[in-house]
């Protein structure tokens, strides 16, 4: 897999997330840990994509 491929599956992965979250926000059964967790993991993620993209 090439750097940009892996960038790009890397800001899916993110914007999938995004929706996810707001989803989740929107639904009021929803666990607040889990919606945490989800953040989490988005910033990971986020982090990643600054990361590669500054090399």
């Amino acid at each position: 897999m090439s750097m940009g491929s892996h960038l790009q599956e890397l800001r899916k992965k993110h914007q999938h997330l995004s929706e996810a979250v707001e989803e989740a926000q929107r639904s009021p059964g929803t666990d607040d840990l889990v919606i945490a967790r989800m953040k989490k993991q988005k910033l990971r993620i986020k982090e990643e994509i600054a990361r590669l993209s500054d090399s």
